[in-house]
């Protein structure tokens, strides 16, 4: 009787396939995450569930989310720390507060923490929408004063951003030049 031929697509093909995962496995995976990469336990629990459907599963019901909550409780893991770092960096990129807080939920941050982090979001509207506009050359950043159609797609660009459209009617509709007022209302 012949022993079968192993050809060498089934040689790479066995050393390809890993082991499927085990709590010890997915301890050391949860790990090495989060101590690659500032998370969300969110974020902790979508990669934890997308491993075991890679890999498999081997033994008693695996638990991401109970694994995210005990890094957290230990310090990996900070929802708000993340939160706040997320939105002082897309802020200082210009963006805007709808766009920061749809990366929030997006990052798997809990309503908990997003409504903490909203004031401080608020806080920095009106110089991220500046940011943006000096970025594009917007309103006061721009070289020359802008007619309508032009200044209509710049308030939609400053919309998509994240922006409010009041805040980017008013933005768009300065001059080249013009000092901001803080104090004057977004109407």
């Amino acid at each position: 009787m012949a022993s079968p031929t192993v050809t060498r697509d089934t040689r790479e093909q066995r050393r390809r396939t890993p082991k499927p995962l085990d709590h010890a496995a997915l301890d050391r995976l949860a790990l090495r995450y989060v101590e690659r990469f500032a998370t969300t336990r969110g974020r902790l629990v979508d990669y934890l569930k997308r491993k075991i459907r890679e890999r498999g599963w081997e033994g008693d019901a695996a638990d991401p989310a109970a694994l995210a909550e005990k890094f957290a409780e230990l310090g990996y893991i900070d929802d708000r720390a993340f939160g706040e770092a997320r939105a002082s960096a897309m802020a200082r990129r210009g963006l805007g507060q709808r766009r920061v807080a749809g990366a929030l939920r997006q990052a798997g941050i809990g309503e908990e923490d997003a409504e903490a982090l909203a004031p401080a979001i608020e806080d920095r509207a009106v110089s991220a929408a500046l940011t943006y506009a000096r970025k594009k050359r917007i309103g006061p950043y721009a070289l020359t004063e802008a007619d309508r159609p032009v200044r209509e797609k710049q308030i939609g660009a400053m919309i998509r951003a994240g922006h409010d459209f009041s805040l980017a009617r008013r933005i768009a509709g300065m001059a080249p030049g013009e000092e901001f007022d803080v104090g004057i209302g977004f109407v």
